[in-house]
């Protein structure tokens, strides 16, 4: 896709506006590849020349590592802002979500490796993850405990041989997991909080399997089981080791879930809206009632749509509200499923035989209230804000009473 003066701005504001025009055109690009990789999950091989399976690569990597080519203009930042990442995911969901997830990169790695990682760490790991194409892992859930970091199961415990360590455990439920060859896990050194550590780990290292699970939704992220037998840990890849206990692998898990939440966010976002630009294009002439529906649940969108971008302000301001993140997340997953249900009414009985992508479309959705946590557990996070006036901003306060929650939790 070439490179026009259209992208080429200088002003925040202009280049949000370009940069959302260059998503938009290459999310086009990912519909028909998305169903192709809903059949098989491996068919990614077949469409890594295209920008938009690029830009996760591009955009999560730290701009000393990475690789500018022919494949994307040169205003598409490397090491984004959460802003950015944000608009990007939202219409990379748009064209599919399957094919953003399956796409090569650090993924969600980056965020602990930019928390945590001193120079050298950085180097071994992206130096590695800027090979084209190169896939990394983040294991942080776990079988029977989920993502609650604090009951981590996995252990990192002294190498017998008296230098380094050994890691053994499992993770569950881990993107690309069995396909990466670098990633990041979460363990447990000793007791407490403070006992959990982030190591980095090389896939073809003794010790390491993994088995791909079989999914209904989101196929392409090839969700994965991983065990660690026994497995090396040299000294140097444990991440913030030149850090306080305090601020080591607690902390890098929730800057990850601070970065990792508005972005499921905002894949929900650009499903839900496809749902509707879908409907409108099968029936153009809906009227009445349906067309009505149609467009509430847009208003409801764009809605959200403010508020994720306001969350992302605030986290690359370094004053994120851990309770409007989670009241970001929880509506945007309610909302995406209720715009997928509203599609396969508005359009018939059988719209999910006749629709295959709506079908697709309807079973992607449903993993994103699986993602980064449900929605209860967003919701005590947003009832704790309330109970502590620190849910809401000036301007929100600003609303009429009675319709300040509207649209925001």
């Amino acid at each position: 896709m070439p490179e026009s003066a259209t992208y080429a701005l200088d002003t925040r504001g202009e280049r949000m506006d370009a940069l959302e025009q260059y998503f938009r055109e290459a999310a086009r690009e990912l519909r028909e590849p998305g169903l192709a990789l809903d059949a098989d999950p491996d068919a990614v091989h077949r469409f890594l020349h295209l920008p938009a399976v690029r830009l996760q690569q591009h955009m999560l990597t730290p701009a000393r590592y990475a690789r500018h080519d022919d494949v994307l203009p040169s205003f598409v930042p490397a090491e984004a802002s959460c802003a950015e990442w944000i608009l990007a995911a939202e219409w990379l969901a748009y064209g599919d979500p399957g094919m953003t997830l399956a796409s090569p990169g650090p993924a969600l790695s980056t965020v602990v490796l930019r928390a945590l990682a001193d120079e050298a760490q950085q180097d071994w790991f992206f130096g590695r993850t800027s090979d084209w194409p190169t896939w990394a892992f983040f294991a942080l859930t776990e079988p029977e405990k989920g993502s609650a970091a604090t009951e981590l199961t996995a252990r990192l415990d002294a190498d017998p041989s008296g230098e380094g360590w050994v890691l053994s455990g499992e993770k569950m439920y881990i993107g690309n997991g069995a396909h990466a060859r670098v990633g990041v896990v979460f363990c447990r050194r000793a007791t407490g909080p403070w006992g959990i550590e982030a190591v980095m780990v090389d896939t073809g290292d003794p010790g390491f399997h993994a088995e791909t699970l079989p999914i209904i939704g989101l196929r392409g992220a090839r969700i994965s089981r991983l065990r660690f037998d026994g497995m090396r840990i040299p000294p140097e890849r444990v991440l913030g080791r030149h850090r306080p206990r305090s601020r080591r692998g607690l902390q890098g898990a929730l800057q990850a879930m601070l970065w990792f939440r508005p972005s499921v966010a905002a894949f929900a976002l650009g499903v839900g809206r496809a749902a509707c630009d879908y409907v409108l294009e099968q029936r153009p002439a809906l009227a009445g009632a349906g067309r009505a529906e149609v467009d509430g649940m847009i208003d409801r969108l764009n809605r959200l749509r403010r508020l994720l971008r306001d969350v992302a302000a605030e986290i690359d301001a370094g004053s994120p509200n851990t309770f409007r993140v989670s009241g970001v997340k929880m509506r945007a997953a309610r909302l995406a499923e209720d715009a997928t249900l509203l599609a396969a009414r508005l359009l018939g009985p059988a719209s999910l035989v006749e629709h295959p992508w709506l079908d697709k479309a309807y079973r992607d959705v449903r993993a994103f209230e699986f993602m980064e946590g449900t929605g209860n557990i967003h919701r005590r996070g947003v009832f704790q804000g309330l109970l502590r006036d620190d849910y809401f901003t000036s301007r929100d306060r600003d609303v009429r009473p009675g319709r300040v929650a509207e649209g925001v939790v």
